[in-house]
């Protein structure tokens, strides 16, 4: 009997050191509310994003990576403007807010946000790399506040509007 004691125990220990280790979330399609992740996560499709007056995907922990997977996010901005109406305050495609040791990897697209594509705020050490920021109403990437960022082999293009001249990173 206190074999089998053993045995059901190791099993136990052993399934919960798997429950408490983190799975990929798999994005894509359309989001229509702010997506918090709290996992790593990856892209497996394209999104297209109709989150009005926030961000269409925002970190909620430190220490997540978020891979494009070579696919493409796209808000509601003008194709060819960026900016469609009246930019959405806070319509960023990916906020960084408050947190530390974050990863956004290519390659990949944000594109067609009513304000930043990609929003660095008071974080620390966030890598952002290979990723294409393409006609956002405001600047492709925007660090306000924080320290120790890795931008590289990233591509801004067409970002701002003549009314918010900001552009690139």
């Amino acid at each position: 009997m206190t074999r089998h004691k053993t045995l059901a125990s190791s099993v136990l220990v052993a399934l919960s050191m798997c429950a408490g280790s983190a799975h990929a979330a798999d994005i894509s399609g359309i989001i229509t509310t702010t997506l918090t992740i709290t996992d790593n996560s990856k892209l497996v499709g394209d999104v297209v994003c109709t989150v009005t007056g926030g961000p269409c995907i925002a970190f909620g922990a430190s220490g997540l990576t978020l891979d494009l997977n070579g696919y493409s996010m796209t808000g509601l901005g003008d194709p060819l403007a960026g900016c469609a109406g009246p930019a959405g305050p806070g319509e960023n495609g990916i906020l960084v807010n408050a947190l530390k040791d974050i990863v956004i990897r290519g390659l990949g697209v944000v594109q067609q946000f009513r304000s930043q594509g990609i929003q660095l705020q008071n974080s620390t050490n966030v890598t952002v790399t290979g990723v294409t920021m393409s006609t956002n109403c405001f600047s492709g990437v925007i660090v306000i506040g924080g320290s120790d960022h890795l931008l590289e082999g990233n591509v801004s293009v067409r970002n701002g509007s003549p009314t918010a001249p900001c552009g690139g990173i």
